[in-house]
């Protein structure tokens, strides 16, 4: 029985045969087996944890609702992907499966992230809205008033579509504005990194720099799909802003689209065109509605001037005449004016009769009569000075009256010296572009009628003569243009070139001519 027990135990095991393998060449088997089924797969998954560490390579979740699967993407791979994954984004990931012998786990190495359908972009952008409005970004309290009339207007768009034609006509149309122009892609990965650096650009710049800082900014962009205008909801351009001091229009996309730089702008418009109209007020509105408001002024003041005149026209009306109100107090004066000179006799005969009666020592007469004469003197001093007040009302009346007119001669002599200069220099331009007319005139008469002497010479029949034509002429000088008028004519005037004329007979017999020395052009020979 022991020996039995001992060969049991020397027996060799099941599977002692088997070949032994190191660690690592079972991983690189599973890793080779891994990547020779899966080289090149499509996963359709919801985003989960997502760590972005300094090296710049991202490490993601892709799950279901019953497995996780990690994924990496490298750092080059990292900066060319349209889309970044977010954490609850379902997205469709494009890549290779492989293993990672460190950890005995297999992981996706993706290439490729798109969202997997609108359901899920609309999904993401309204969780981003919430965060964002969250923190207080869409607010109304943070919304800037447009400048009425801005001087500058920033414009972030691409420099070579139709939306900054459209901006430019638009504004040159209502108020021809200076606009500078910040060039960005309004598309694809570099979106939203230059539109960020646009518009934190034209808030950098310094007022009065060679660079004149905006007093507007709008950001623009035409119509398109969702993925398009993806740039203008990322995060960092609705930071940017947000976070603008220059007072931002945010015109993306046609009316129906909406993005998170909508929310963030301090002024939503629903096409660039209408962002033109908003920026700046019709110049030709702008000059009706000041001419309104100066004729309403001009108006005012009229009134102003009349009314007052009018009232007193009307408390005028209501005293009465002038002359009414004095009329008794004048009869009363001449009543009393017809009284006071027997008044004053009887008085005077009175006092003398007083004084005859009773005599006025001549202490008490002196003391009178010196305080009737201080009396008179006091008197006569304020009468003094009443005429002297009298008179420098008038002399203050006149040197004021005297310097109105001076001012006015001098204006008047100003304005005619400038008149008279204004027209002497009209005159004198006048008498300039007269003289020029007049031999612009005469060279166009003179070059003119050397065309017409040059067609006189060519078409003239002196120029048919010379090419061997002779005209025939009956006595009287008429020409004979039919042979029937030949037939008839007794005698006949041939000219020849040179005004050389002869005369001939229908029916003469026709002579040798003889040789004799030529006549003079103007010499004329009968035969």
């Amino acid at each position: 029985m022991d020996l039995l027990d001992d060969d049991m135990d020397d027996a060799p095991e099941p599977g002692s045969n088997a070949h032994e393998f190191t660690v690592s060449e079972l991983s690189g088997a599973v890793k080779r087996s891994i990547e020779d089924q899966f080289g090149r797969v499509r996963v359709r998954a919801e985003v989960g944890r997502v760590s972005r560490p300094g090296s710049g390579h991202l490490y993601f979740d892709l799950k279901d609702d019953r497995a996780v699967l990690a994924a990496v993407t490298w750092k080059g791979q990292a900066a060319r992907l349209i889309q970044r994954p977010e954490e609850g984004m379902e997205v469709i990931a494009t890549g290779r499966l492989t293993t990672f012998p460190g950890q005995s786990k297999y992981q996706m190495i993706v290439d490729q992230i798109e969202p997997a359908g609108a359901g899920a972009l609309m999904a993401m952008l309204e969780k981003r809205r919430k965060a964002l409005a969250a923190e207080g970004l869409f607010d109304q309290e943070r919304k800037r008033a447009l400048p009425f009339l801005p001087r500058v207007i920033g414009v972030v768009t691409s420099p070579s579509g139709a939306v900054i034609r459209d901006i430019l006509h638009r504004l040159r149309d209502r108020f021809p504005t200076r606009v500078i122009i910040w060039p960005v892609a309004v598309q694809g990965e570099g979106c939203a990194p230059q539109v960020t650096a646009a518009i934190r650009g034209f808030n950098a710049l310094s007022p009065g720099g060679p660079i004149p800082r905006p007093d507007l900014i709008i950001v623009a962009r035409g119509g398109g799909s969702l993925e398009d205008l993806w740039g203008f909801n990322e995060e960092s351009v609705v930071r940017a802003a947000a976070d603008s001091a220059i007072p931002l229009i945010s015109a993306v996309g046609h009316e129906t689209d909406t993005t998170l730089i909508d929310f963030a702008s301090d002024r939503r418009a629903p096409t660039p065109t209408a962002a033109a109209e908003m920026a700046v007020p019709v110049r030709a509105d702008l000059a009706a509605r000041l001419a309104e408001t100066g004729a309403r002024m001009a108006r005012s003041n009229a009134q102003a001037i009349q009314r007052p005149r009018q009232r007193l026209r009307d408390l005028a009306r209501a005293l009465g005449r002038p002359a009414a109100l004095t009329e008794g107090a004048r009869q009363r004066l001449d009543l009393w004016g017809g009284r006071l000179e027997p008044a004053l006799r009887q008085l005077a005969r009175a006092r003398r009769q007083q004084l005859a009666s009773r005599p006025m020592p001549a202490a008490m007469l002196r003391q009178f009569t010196q305080g009737k004469r201080a009396a008179m003197d006091r008197a006569l001093m304020r009468l003094e000075g009443a005429r002297a007040r009298r008179l420098e009302r008038p002399r203050d009346r006149l040197a004021q009256l005297r310097q109105r007119l001076d001012n006015s001669l001098v204006r008047v002599l100003a304005d005619t010296r400038r008149v008279t200069a204004q027209q002497g220099a009209r005159l004198a331009d006048l008498d300039r572009r007269l003289v020029a007319a007049m031999a612009r005139i005469r060279r166009q008469r003179q070059d003119a009628l050397v065309r017409l002497d040059r067609m006189r010479l060519s078409l003239g029949h002196e120029q048919t003569l010379r090419r061997g034509f002779v005209i025939l002429r009956d006595p009287e000088g008429g020409v004979i243009t039919t042979p029937e008028v030949a037939a008839r004519t007794p005698r006949m005037e041939l000219q020849f070139a040179g005004d050389r004329r002869v005369a001939v007979r229908p029916d003469a017999t026709p002579e040798k001519p003889k040789r004799r020395k030529p006549a003079p052009p103007e010499q004329k020979t009968l035969i």
